[in-house]
Formats: structure tokens, sequence, C-alpha cells
């Protein structure tokens, strides 16, 4: 504002010095003895009339025919700023400082009536009244602003009122802070994660989900259709009806999964919807393991029956006076457990191996099966860097496959052979059982798929856990014919967490 003030009061100036100095009364006091009394009256009717702080009129030596201080006249004009209009003719504004102080001034040439210059006019604005013209603007201007900036202020804290309501009452940080965490959330569990928006695009996909259904992770498929991912999703359905779905089975591309399925609500709006899935072979295998424990835990209240009987036994033989017969049976039952007991930690001295592998002696004992540990076996400790779980794992699901492949069989030829030994560079584990065997045909992919030789829905997991736990020691496993008829499997994990002399 104060720049535009500035450019129309130098305009202002220039206007009235080219108008005066083209006036003919004032050209023609240039011919005149004392040209002072013409020129004085112009100059000051001009200055009363236009406002101006001063008109000054000069020759062309810049001496003063006329000036607002009648004293003046006849002095030098001061300011060193004629020369564009006394030598070249120009008309132009000019700030200078002249007696009056500094000014905003517009100069023009007077020239006769043959074009030739005569003088100069000077018309002159002081800046101190320029700064009063804008000061009484801004008075306005302020109030303006002012009223203007508690507006803005009430209707910025109403704004931020409503914009922190939508946002649940949360920072700025705070928001951010909660993005990273459920960013990291959703990259860290292993269930895939699907999200959609109102228009069942997809708006959101986690590396599990990215693995699950085999999407290339710099495939651009954010923004897509949901539905050309999952031709048979219910997401759209979702969408429509607010409906939950859970622990629904889906086939998605060739792999059984189990789905869930929720709307996304912003209060009674559906804004989206978000689906997790799992393979259900996950849930087999934990479904396994979990039967595993508790046939492990029906064989200990066997055996805890089968010594409740016989403390009932040697209660009895007491009770009769039968004290030989109860002291016999007594030696022979300690006998028995410590010859067993002491067999184990002879040839097993990792604690672990040494409980699961009489853990075993008690189940095949409680299902009639003759369990061997080869005589060969020896193993003093397992190596720290390799984890124990596995090996409790491998050998659990392979005797108890053995011992089921010959429960069927008569009790006479019900053996199982177990040989576990380290020969330095490696731990080679062999289970063999006398049953029936494996036929050559499923043995390629007995690892990979639910393949299993016995009846029921719930089969073929246990050697997909052995294969996977196997794979996670670095080891290799090979299966073969036994001596006994069934089958055999021999397994070796590098002790060192690698094969010499090749790859698995």
């Amino acid at each position: 504002m104060s720049q535009s003030i500035e450019q129309q009061i130098g305009n202002r100036a220039l206007n009235l010095a080219v108008t005066t100095a083209s006036r003919p009364d004032v050209r023609s006091a240039f011919d005149t003895l004392n040209p002072s009394e013409q020129l004085q009256p112009i100059a000051e009717e001009v200055r009363k009339l236009s406002g101006a702080e001063y008109v000054v009129i000069g020759n062309t030596d810049g001496i003063r025919y006329a000036h607002p201080v009648p004293k003046r006249i006849g002095q030098k004009m001061v300011g060193d700023d004629n020369d564009r209009a006394l030598l070249k003719g120009e008309s132009y504004i000019s700030e200078a400082t002249g007696t009056l102080g500094p000014a905003l001034r517009g100069k023009a040439p007077i020239k006769d009536s043959d074009g030739n210059i005569i003088g100069v006019i000077s018309v002159g604005f002081l800046k101190e009244d320029i700064s009063h013209t804008f000061f009484s603007y801004a008075d306005s201007i302020i109030g303006i602003v002012v009223i203007a900036i508690v507006l803005g202020v009430i209707g910025s804290t109403i704004l931020a009122r409503s914009i922190k309501k939508v946002l649940f009452n949360l920072e700025p940080t705070e928001i951010a802070h909660l993005f990273t965490e459920r960013n990291t959330v959703l990259e860290s569990v292993r269930e895939g994660i699907i999200m959609v928006d109102k228009h069942a695009q997809i708006s959101m996909l986690n590396k599990a989900a990215y693995e699950i259904l085999s999407i290339p992770e710099d495939s651009p498929v954010i923004g897509h259709p949901v539905e050309e991912i999952l031709p048979n999703t219910l997401l759209p359905h979702v969408l429509q009806t607010g409906e939950k779905q859970f622990d629904r089975s889906m086939l998605i591309r060739g792999k059984e999964t189990i789905v869930n399925r929720m709307p996304i609500l912003v209060g009674n709006e559906i804004v989206g919807a978000i689906s997790s899935f799992r393979l259900q072979s996950d849930f087999h295998q934990l479904t396994t393991e979990l039967s595993q424990v508790k046939q492990y835990t029906e064989a200990l209240r066997a055996q805890t029956h089968e010594y409740q009987n016989f403390l009932y036994t040697i209660s009895g033989l007491i009770q009769l006076n039968s004290l030989d017969e109860a002291l016999h049976l007594i030696h022979s039952e300690t006998e028995e457990h410590q010859s067993l007991i002491h067999f184990v930690t002879q040839r097993l001295q990792d604690p672990y191996l040494g409980g699961l592998v009489i853990g075993l002696f008690n189940r095949a004992r409680e299902l009639k099966v003759r369990f061997i540990l080869d005589e060969d076996s020896h193993l003093k400790m397992l190596p720290k860097h390799l984890e124990k779980s596995l090996f409790v794992s491998i050998i659990g699901n392979l005797v108890t496959n053995a011992l089921e492949a010959v429960e069927h069989l008569e009790e006479s030829k019900r053996i199982v052979r177990l040989l576990i030994t380290d020969n330095g560079n490696e731990i080679l584990f062999e289970v063999e059982d006398s049953g029936e065997g494996l036929p050559p045909e499923i043995q390629e992919s007995l690892f990979t798929a639910r393949i299993s030789t016995k009846e029921g829905e719930d089969r073929g997991y246990g050697l997909m856990k052995v294969n996977s736990d196997i794979q996670d020691l670095n080891g290799v496993c090979s299966i073969e014919q036994g001596d006994l008829g069934g089958a055999l499997f021999i397994i070796s994990i590098p002790k060192g967490g690698f094969l010499d002399g090749g790859n698995h």
C-alpha cells in the first residue's frame, strides 16, 4: 500500500509539472525582464490548488524564479536532479532532499515555441506528508486486520476442535506414532491381511498376504478391485450387509485357508472391510502336535495306572504275609526299571533325548511293542547351537509313526528300532519298524504333501513337520527298506550347521 501511495503521488506531481510547464503564460514569462513577477503567482496558485508542498520554477542555470519561500527566489535550486530535464528534455519523477526536506518530485522541462529548453519546473510532495497519508489509510486497515485475526482465531479454534473430535482427540504426533505401530503390527503377524475401501478396491496388503496369495511384493495391486485378485471373495458382500464372518473355509489359488471378514465402521457408516486369513495346514500342524501331546499324556496316565496296580499287588501280598513274593516282585520291577535307565543314560547322556527315549519305551510297553535302542547308539551332548526341541520333534514323530505302523501286527512281530549316534561331524538317527513299509510311488512326495498310509482325515502332517524340522537343522533324510521288513528312515544332522561336500 505504501508503494502504491508513493507511485500515485509521484504520478500526480509529474502530471502537475508537465501541465504547468506547457502553459503559455509560463512560457511567455521567460521573455520578460523580470520573470519572477509573473511566475511566482502562477506557481503559488498551482501549489494551493493541487495541495503540493512546493512548486519551484527555475531557468536553465537552475536559478529559482518561483518558490513558496519568496526570499529564496534568485538562489540556486537544491537537489542536483535537474540534469535530465535541462539537458535531455525528459519529464520524470525523482526523490531528493531540498530546502524543505526529503520529497517526491515531478520534474518537467519548460520549452519555448521553437522547442528549446528555457527552464525547469519542479512540483514536490514531502515524504512526511506521504507518511501521514499512509497512516490515515493504515488506521482503517489495522481495524479490519484485527477483526480478521479475531475471526480467524475463533474459526480456527472451532475447526481444530472439530478435526480433533474426528481424530479421536489425538495429537498429530500421537497419530504418527499409531500409524507406525499399526504398520509394524500388520507386518509382524503371520496371518494374511487385506483391506478394501467402500468401493471394494484394495487399500492395504501385508507381507503375509503377498506370500499366501503368491503375489510379488512389487506388484501394483493397491487401488485395484479386490475381485481381480480374489475372484471368489465375499468382501463386497460384507461391504453391502455389514455382516461379520468368522472362521470360514475358502480356497485361495489352490490353498485351503481359514478366513475372517469384518466391516470397517465410522459411526454407523461402512467405509471399508478387512479380511484376515491363514493356511489351514498351519492349524493342522498345531492340531497334530497337540494330538501328540495328548498321546504322551495318555501314555503317562496308563503308566500311572500300571504302577497303581503294581502297588495294589504288593499291598495284597503283604496283607497275605507273602513277603518273599512281594520282595521278589519289587526287586524284579526295580531291576528292570533301573536297567532301562542305566542303559539309556550310558548311551544317551543328553537329558532331552534320554528322557524322550525312556518315555517312548514306556509308550511301547503300553502298546505291547518291542522297542529296541540299538546297541551302537552313542551320543554325549547335543551341540548348544542346535535347537534341541527340533530333535525331540523329529524322533518323537518318527517313532510314533513307527509304533502306529506295527500296532495291527501280531504282538510277537511288533518291533521298532531306534539308533542315535554321533560320528564326529554329524548326528545320525535311524528309525525302523517291522510294518509293511512304504510304497515306492509315495516316497518322493511323502514330506511335501499330506500323504499317509493310515486311515483318518487328520493324517499326513507328522512327516511334513519332520521335514520342516530337518530343514531348520540343515539336515537330510532318506527312506529305505529296513531289515525288519518295514520302512527305515535315516536322518543326518550336521553338527556345524552345514553338510560337508554339498547342499541339501
